[in-house]
């Protein structure tokens, strides 16, 4: 069996452990105890079974300890995928937002993510999912724009119809189903009496 890698001289098992009680980070808490051991003259295989991990885990907390100290023990965030997108395709990208689509040559008004994920893949055969894409434009300060949901069977004209309808009849009958909250942002001017309903005098003119 080859020898274990030794340790840094410059710390000792009693500091490992004042720094392992004080990190709030229990990952590194759990190697430096592990390291702590091997610095009272422990076996890896002892400082393995602290650690709850095998020996060549040990080993590797051994090299990042010796390379960057006890803040080589804290876990890293992991770098994540290279972005596909470089700074000349994001000003191709934003020119082509800015100037709009051609109706008769894109065949849409208003630019999709789809769309978008196409082109760059017709210009620059860069393949990238919609998400990533809204991602990106998102960074560069755009929003995706939603179209207000609309039924298919509404009729404008059969809306008119029934407000113009509802609105004559409580105005005639005196029959208002609105919450005073409601009631008082349509109607600012005038005031709402819980005990006898709408009082149709302005706040202003109204007797003392």
């Amino acid at each position: 069996m080859r020898p274990g890698i030794e340790l840094h001289q410059n710390y000792d098992a009693a500091r490992l452990r004042a720094l392992a009680k004080a990190t709030r980070n229990a990952g590194q808490s759990r190697r430096l105890l592990a390291l702590a051991e091997i610095y009272d003259g422990g076996t890896r295989s002892k400082a393995a079974r602290v650690g709850g991990v095998g020996l060549q885990t040990v080993r590797d907390w051994v090299v990042r300890f010796n390379a960057h100290g006890p803040e080589g023990l804290i876990d890293g965030k992991a770098p994540g995928n290279v972005c596909k997108l470089s700074a000349r395709h994001r000003e191709a990208l934003l020119a082509l937002v800015e100037s709009g689509p051609i109706p008769a040559v894109h065949g849409v008004v208003r630019w999709r993510l789809k769309d978008l994920v196409q082109w760059l893949w017709d210009e620059f055969r860069i393949e990238v999912s919609e998400t990533t894409l809204g991602r990106e434009l998102r960074a560069l300060g755009y929003r995706k724009l939603s179209a207000r949901p609309r039924h298919h069977a509404k009729s404008e004209a059969a809306v008119a119809v029934f407000k113009n309808l509802w609105t004559g009849r409580a105005l005639q009958e005196g029959c208002f189903w609105l919450d005073e909250r409601r009631f008082a942002s349509i109607y600012p001017a005038s005031v709402w009496s819980l005990s006898s309903g709408p009082v149709w005098e302005s706040a202003r003119t109204a007797p003392a």
